[in-house]
């Protein structure tokens, strides 16, 4: 799965072998490489070929970006989260179309100005058979994780450089959308940028499946006014990507007299009713032939098609079961927290008063420590409301940026400023809901701003004198404990009381133990469907070392353990030494012998003391304590700033 700096000169010879016509050695080249070298070579891809193709026009490239909206607006605050961890590792980020074709880069500046040398930029193909073996056409080849260094490249002008690359795929269907990849020079080689890779467009699907299961959501809101209330129709509602979402109980009898075969399960499309298949019309694309275009009706709401909904004839001639997949147990989780998974009674106890202020317009102040699960719960309070549900995390933007993020700005507010001015977080949220987390982190001096807009329900963008009015259902998440904050004079009383008007409390993940096990099965059997693999029962041995841990992380940080541990063994099954924890002890206890940071510590316990101690224990750096805590580089940077503390073993820096 991964390469091997320290055989660049055995591959090379390989590669020398290879255009001689000559049998390449046993071993010599690991087995993905040889097999994207004999496509290349197959295909007559140019050996000494030194960069990539001519963009395409800047016109052709706007059109490319327009058709892969959805994927851009999941990769943007992704990509942009990753941009302070590239910055110093002299690599980009590139995001491609399922072509190869590069959408947007992102990353360090000096690695950006030399990849322009061999044409990686938004609008080249970077698929295998125009540049050769690549981490990015050689992933969306063998649809799977990628990593080529230096001399595995096809083609001799690239092999200068070292590329991981993975695919991203969409989550409700498994379409190949594109991949994510990371590149730089040769010497910025590192093993775990593959891993860095795989995470991260693991992170764009599941915003995708975010905003395609509110998409569901609007279609199904929409539908339903249409929907039979005798339920004599036999009709069937298809999401904008043409896979079946309901369907009436008559509707498999009235398919089975058309002679039709569609799948109910929702798992295979009608290639037909895409979005973007519709004609100019109102007519739908191909069909097969015993689906009639006047059973067919589009449904279109404020101009965005959210799917088609098929009425057919109902004389069915013969009675049939009820599909299979139809169930009668009573769901896990109240309506709306599905995706939170627990065995806890007190969690369980939460989410059904969680469920009850679903329904109000109450702020809800969600307090917990970090990776707790505050955004799943925000999602269930947002319920079935018709706005969208708007995140904005609070920490680590500069004021500048979250003021404009919030607010909004006009254009020409300030330099910079894009044309048409930005509409912001809160206008967004209209109708629906704004989730602002860490909003502990919000700085003083814009808190009277945000009273103010929560108070009048008015909203002024920057650089705006007018008004514009806005409704929308607040909720709100730290992991601090506000009423110090308010005591100590970080954060406003008044505030405080309007944006706690109820508040839940998240236990850690330590203190429901029972829920581990759950939580690491479900994790394991995610990611390693994501790898194409099956997923096995966790030993006892591997339990006994996850229940044994504090979790300071909690559930992301148990999340991310497992992601990482399948990437590490994609054989199975995991052992303890899979997870990562090499300073674990045998009571759960854990510590880094480098810094003495203490991991069964949250930041919620002594935040400022634990942030010094990891500065210090990293000798300064940065970017390793950040890793440590597990926060970005910048929200380090910001709680920084606001302890008073320096890089010189976080000491005060008055």
């Amino acid at each position: 799965m991964f390469s091997n700096p320290r055989n660049e000169l055995v591959v090379s010879q390989a590669w020398q072998t290879l255009l001689e016509g000559g049998e390449l050695p046993s071993g010599a080249v690991r087995a993905l490489v040889n097999q994207s070298w004999q496509r290349c070579a197959q295909a007559h891809v140019d050996p000494l070929r030194r960069r990539g193709l001519r963009p395409v026009s800047e016109q052709d490239l706007y059109l490319l970006q327009e058709r892969q909206k959805d994927l851009l607006d999941a990769a943007s605050p992704v990509m942009a989260c990753a941009r302070d961890y590239l910055a110093e590792t002299g690599t980009l980020m590139a995001l491609s179309d399922a072509h190869g074709t590069i959408l947007v880069t992102e990353g360090d500046h000096p690695a950006l100005d030399a990849a322009e040398a061999i044409a990686l930029v938004p609008g080249v193909s970077w698929s295998e058979l125009d540049c050769g073996t690549n981490a990015i056409g050689t992933a969306l080849a063998a649809e799977r994780p990628a990593q080529i260094h230096a001399t595995e490249h096809f083609c001799a002008g690239i092999q200068g450089w070292t590329c991981s690359a993975a695919v991203i795929r969409h989550p409700l269907d498994g379409e190949l959308l594109g991949t994510l990849d990371v590149s730089g020079l040769s010497g910025t080689y590192h093993r775990q940028s593959l891993a860095f890779v795989v995470n991260t467009a693991s992170r764009i699907e599941a915003r995708l499946a975010m905003v395609e299961m509110e998409r569901r959501y609007r279609l199904l809101e929409h539908a339903l006014e249409r929907w039979s209330a005798e339920g004599q129709d036999a009709m069937v509602l298809f999401d904008r990507r043409g896979c079946p979402v309901k369907a009436s109980a008559q509707a498999q009898r009235a398919i089975d007299a058309a002679g039709g075969l569609l799948d109910l399960s929702g798992r295979q499309p009608v290639p037909g009713l895409r979005a973007g298949r519709w004609r100019r019309g109102g007519q739908p694309g191909p069909l097969p032939d015993w689906l009639r275009g006047e059973w067919l009706e589009p449904l279109v709401v404020r101009g965005e098609y959210l799917g088609t909904l098929l009425v057919l004839p109902a004389g069915g001639r013969r009675p049939v079961p009820r599909p299979k997949d139809v169930t009668t147990v009573e769901p896990k989780a109240p309506a709306g927290f599905e995706r939170v998974l627990t065995r806890d009674a007190g969690m369980r106890a939460l989410m059904d008063k969680a469920r009850v202020l679903a329904a109000s317009q109450a702020p809800v102040l969600l307090q917990g420590e970090t990776g707790a699960g505050k955004e799943e719960f925000a999602r269930g309070l947002h319920g079935d409301r018709r706005g969208a549900f708007i995140a904005l995390n609070c920490g680590g933007l500069s004021r500048e940026l979250l003021a404009s993020e919030l607010f909004g700005y006009a254009e020409g507010a300030f330099t910079g400023a894009r044309k048409g001015g930005m509409v912001g977080k809160i206008e967004a949220a209209e109708g629906g809901t704004l989730f602002l987390d860490e909003l502990g982190e919000l700085p003083l001096d814009m808190q009277p701003q945000l009273l103010r807009v929560l108070e009048q329900g008015m909203v002024h963008r920057l650089g705006e004198t007018q008004p514009r009015q806005v409704r929308f259902r607040l909720v709100a998440a730290t992991h601090r404990d506000l009423r110090q904050e308010v005591a100590a004079g970080r954060f406003r009383m008044d505030l405080y009381y309007r944006i706690a008007v109820t508040r839940l409390h998240l236990p850690p993940l330590r203190e429901r133990p029972d829920d581990i096990p759950l939580l690491a099965a479900h994790f394991l059997q995610r990611f390693r469907a994501e790898q194409g693999q099956v997923a096995e029962a966790l030993s006892g041995e591997v339990l006994a070392a996850l229940t044994g841990y504090a979790w300071p992380g909690n559930v992301r940080e148990l999340r991310n353990v497992m992601e990482a541990a399948v990437l590490m063994r994609p054989e199975g099954p995991l052992r303890p030494g899979d997870l990562g924890c090499e300073t674990w002890d045998a009571d759960g206890e854990a510590a880094e012998a480098a810094g003495g940071l203490a991991l069964g510590d949250s930041l919620a316990e002594g935040e400022e003391a634990q942030i010094g101690r990891a500065i210090a224990g990293c000798g300064g750096n940065l970017t390793l304590a950040a890793r440590r805590l597990g926060i970005a580089k910048s929200t380090l940077y910001a709680k920084m700033r606001r302890y008073g503390l320096s890089r010189d073993r976080g000491g005060s820096a008055h």
